[in-house]
């Protein structure tokens, strides 16, 4: 299982949300490349990454800073937030990154999700946020009357990399991951699925580790990093663990 760190941009800095409201950011670095660098110094082999301002206003906003993060690391990184179109995922994907999320366009558009994984086979992960199970979009705003599930269904066999699933009132709350909706999407789905929102100790991803057989392929993790409550040294030996049992 892969463990993901997590470098949420806003207005240039890396910051954490709680349950994804602007207003209630948390800066923990003003240097983007440096935490990059950071986080490969301890080891991850993937970073995580999102462009807040741009999901809100629909196009890439802190670009100069995902640029000096590529930069700064040979790790591959995955990004999401404010990429909607098939030029904006080709233009990522020319500059470096290694695989695009798309989340408000996959409930507005699937179509566009399904085209972009043709033109660009692994590159493309799908990002499902959700509120009380029913996806949220455009920054987490707006929450639609589709569910979590059926969003995820409609990308079944057409080469999506990932689902990417959050629970939104769990992130950066610090309050654990939801260990069993995480694993219930998973279980129904053929598609990998990358657990986010709320990982907050080495029990979460320990929990999280016992139901990997569900296809839970990794998990994103933030605040628990910045502050210290997870060494990365245990969760990668957790993680990396070949036998369910090795988590106990």
């Amino acid at each position: 299982m892969i463990i993901y760190p997590a470098i949420d941009l806003k207005d240039g800095a890396c910051v954490r949300l709680l349950r994804g409201e602007m207003s209630q950011a948390t800066v923990f670095n003003t240097d983007p490349g440096e935490q990059a660098r950071l986080f490969q110094s301890q080891g991850f082999e993937w970073l995580h990454l999102v462009d807040l301002n741009g999901a809100f206003e629909g196009k890439p906003v802190n670009g100069a800073a995902v640029e000096s993060i590529l930069k700064s690391v040979t790790i591959p990184v995955q990004l999401g937030g404010g990429i909607r179109d098939l030029t904006t995922i080709g233009m990522w994907l020319e500059k470096g990154v290694s695989r695009v999320i798309l989340g408000t366009v996959a409930l507005r558009d699937p179509d566009l999700v399904k085209a972009a994984c043709r033109e660009f086979p692994g590159k493309v992960a799908v990002g499902i946020d959700a509120r009380e199970g029913y996806v949220a979009v455009a920054g987490w705003a707006e929450t639609s009357d589709i569910k979590a599930l059926d969003l995820a269904l409609k990308f079944e066999d057409c080469g999506v990399a990932a689902i990417i699933y959050t629970d939104i009132n769990r992130d950066g709350a610090m309050g654990g991951v939801n260990v069993e909706s995480t694993s219930d999407l998973a279980f129904h789905l053929t598609t990998p699925v990358i657990a986010s929102g709320g990982v907050s100790s080495i029990e979460d991803l320990k929990a999280l580790k016992l139901e990997e057989d569900t296809g839970i392929e990794g998990v994103i993790c933030g605040r628990a990093l910045y502050d210290g409550r997870i060494d990365p040294r245990e969760a990668l030996a957790l993680l990396s663990a070949t036998a369910v049992e090795d988590a106990d």
